[in-house]
C-alpha cells in the first residue's frame, strides 16, 4: 500500500524561517529589514544563520563567513545568542504540543506533528489547521514559520520547503506524484553526495526516475538497506511514526572516495569537510561537543579510529577541525585512504557564549558619533568596522570593559540595548528591544558605571 492510498493520515512539518537571523531581527528592530548574518568574524568562522535579505545575495548557513560577507558586504553580522534561540524554541514547541499530543522535534526550529484532529480530514480542513497553527506561532513568538502537510514525514518536510518563506503547502494524496517526481533525488531524506553520485552514474536524477526503478536495481546501486528505504520514499511510501526523539549522542559525517587518497594534504582537506558537515548538524541542534573521533579506512578495508576528549564542550569549528586533523594524521595507515569519517560526541545542550571566534583588530578609527533620532538619516547598523580597544601603552585602557558588536547591555537610564561598535575607550549602543521599534544609538564611555552586561532575554521585552 502506498501512502497516497491512505488519505486518512496527515503529518505536518513546521520549520521556522531563517530562525537565528529572524530572532535577531525580531529583537533588534533597527536591522529588521536588513540583510543579517549570524556568526563570528574570525578566519574560520561560518554562518550559523542568514536572513532572507542576505540569501538574495547568495549567503547561506554553513558558508564560511568571509565568503558570505564578500557576497553581501552590507550585511549586519551579529554573534549567536543561543539562550535567546532556546527560549523562542520552547515557545514554538509549546504551541505545537498544544496542537498535537505527540511531537517530534528535529532541532530548535523544526518539528513533526500528527494531530489526531486531522485523522480523515480533507485538504481544506488541513489547510485551515495549518493557517491557525502558523498564526498561533507568530502570536506566541512574533516569528514567521512555514508549514507543510502530507501523508508522511517525507512529504510533509518537502512541502514545508516548497512553502518557504512564511507559507503553507498541503500536498493532497492525488498530487503526490506531481510534487515528488520532478524533484532532484537529493531532496529525499538520506540522499547525500555519495548516494546522489551513485544514482547519477545510472542516469537517475529525479525522484520520479528513482521511483520507476525496479527495487532490485535500486538496491544494487545503493545497497540493500538504503536502496530499499529510498525506493519506498521515492514512491511515496512513508509509514514512519511521529514519535518523540531521544537526544542524539553524537553527530557525524563520512564519505567514501572514488579514488583512494594518498597525500596527507588531501586527507586533511577531506577531514576539514567532514568536520564542517558534522559541525553544521551540531550548531543546528544548539549543542556543543567534548569528544572528536576520526575513522579512517584503508584501501585494504582496514579501519583505524582515534578520539580525543576535552574538559569543556566546544562549538568552535577551527578548534574541532584542528583536533580532527591531528587524529587523522595518527590514524592514516600506509597506502591509500578510501573512507574518512568524523564524529562529534559528548554533547551538551549548553553551548558556551563564545560560540564563534570573533575578529577584533586594533582600533584605528575615531569613535562613532552619537546617532540622530530614529527616522532621520543615519548610518545603518552593522556597517561600522568591528573594532577592539587599542592598548597604546595606556594602563587605563587595560582596565576598561571589553565590548564586542552584538553584546547585550543594560544602562541604568536608557534601558536595554546592544553594542554596535567600540574603540578608543568609547562604545556605541543601540537602545531597543522587540517592543520599542528602532531605537536611538548613543555613544558612551566604555567604562560608564551605568553600563553593564545585559540579559539577551531582555531583548524580548
Amino acid at each position: 500500500m502506498t501512502a497516497s492510498s491512505n488519505p486518512a493520515r496527515w503529518v505536518l512539518h513546521l520549520d521556522m524561517d531563517a530562525f537565528y537571523a529572524s530572532a535577531e531581527q525580531l529583537t533588534r528592530p533597527t536591522v529588521r529589514d536588513r540583510p543579517v548574518l549570524v556568526g563570528g568574524l574570525g578566519p574560520r568562522s561560518v554562518v550559523a544563520g542568514a536572513s532572507y535579505q542576505a540569501r538574495v545575495f547568495g549567503a547561506r548557513s554553513a558558508m564560511p563567513m568571509g565568503q558570505a560577507r564578500r557576497l553581501c558586504p552590507h550585511a549586519v553580522v551579529l554573534p549567536p545568542r543561543f539562550v535567546l534561540y532556546q527560549a523562542l524554541s520552547e515557545q514554538v514547541m509549546g504551541v505545537l504540543a498544544a496542537a498535537a499530543p505527540v511531537l517530534e522535534p528535529i532541532s530548535l526550529d523544526e518539528a513533526f506533528l500528527e494531530p489526531p484532529a486531522l485523522a480523515g480530514a480533507d485538504v481544506a480542513q488541513v489547510e485551515a489547521f495549518g493557517v491557525e497553527l502558523r498564526a498561533a506561532v507568530r502570536a506566541a513568538t512574533g516569528l514567521p514559520a512555514s508549514v507543510g502537510a502530507g501523508s508522511g514525514k517525507q512529504l510533509a518536510k518537502i512541502a514545508s520547503e516548497l512553502a518557504k518563506p512564511d507559507g503553507l503547502r498541503v500536498v493532497a494524496p492525488t498530487d503526490e506524484r506531481s510534487v515528488l517526481d520532478p524533484l532532484p533525488v537529493r531532496a529525499l531524506w538520506g540522499v547525500g553526495p555519495v548516494a546522489e553520485a551513485n544514482l547519477l552514474k545510472f542516469g537517475i536524477q529525479t525522484i520520479g526516475e528513482l521511483a520507476a526503478m525496479e527495487l532490485r536495481e535500486a538496491t544494487t546501486v545503493l545497497g540493500v538497506a538504503m536502496g530499499t528505504e529510498l525506493h519506498r520514499l521515492a514512491r511515496g511510501v512513508d509509514d514512519r511514526p511521529v514519535a518523540p526523539r531521544g537526544a542524539a549522542k553524537q553527530v557525524s559525517a563520512e564519505t567514501t572516495f572514488d579514488i583512494d587518497l594518498t597525500a596527507m594534504s588531501a586527507v586533511h582537506e577531506a577531514v576539514a569537510r567532514m568536520t564542517q558537515a558534522a559541525h553544521r548538524r551540531l550548531v543546528s541542534a544548539g549543542r556543543a561537543a567534548r569528544t572528536v573521533s576520526v575513522k579512517v579506512r584503508s584501501a585494504d578495508f582496514t579501519t583505524a579510529s582515534r578520539s580525543e576528549t576535552a574538559a569543556v564542550a566546544s562549538t568552535d569549528l577551527g578548534a574541532l577541525t584542528a583536533v580532527a586533523k591531528r587524529l587523522a594524521t595518527a590514524a592514516v595507515p600506509a597506502g591509500g585512504v578510501r573512507l574518512i569519517g568524523v564524529s562529534l560526541a559528548g554533547l551538551t545542550d549548553d553551548p558556551p557564549q563564545a560560540l564563534f571566534e570573533t575578529y577584533r583588530p586594533v582600533d584605528t578609527a575615531e569613535p562613532e558619533p552619537e546617532q540622530p533620532e530614529p527616522g532621520q538619516p543615519e548610518p545603518a547598523a552593522g556597517e561600522q568596522p568591528v573594532v577592539g580597544h587599542t592598548m597604546s601603552g595606556q594602563a587605563a585602557a587595560a582596565s576598561e570593559p571589553t565590548w564586542r558588536p552584538g553584546d547585550d547591555v543594560r544602562h541604568a537610564e536608557h534601558g536595554h540595548g546592544w553594542v554596535q561598535g567600540a574603540g578608543h575607550g568609547r562604545v556605541t549602543v543601540r537602545f531597543e528591544t522587540r517592543s520599542t521599534g528602532p531605537g536611538r544609538a548613543r555613544t558612551l564611555a566604555a567604562d560608564d558605571p551605568a553600563l553593564s552586561r545585559g540579559d539577551p532575554l531582555a531583548s524580548l521585552g
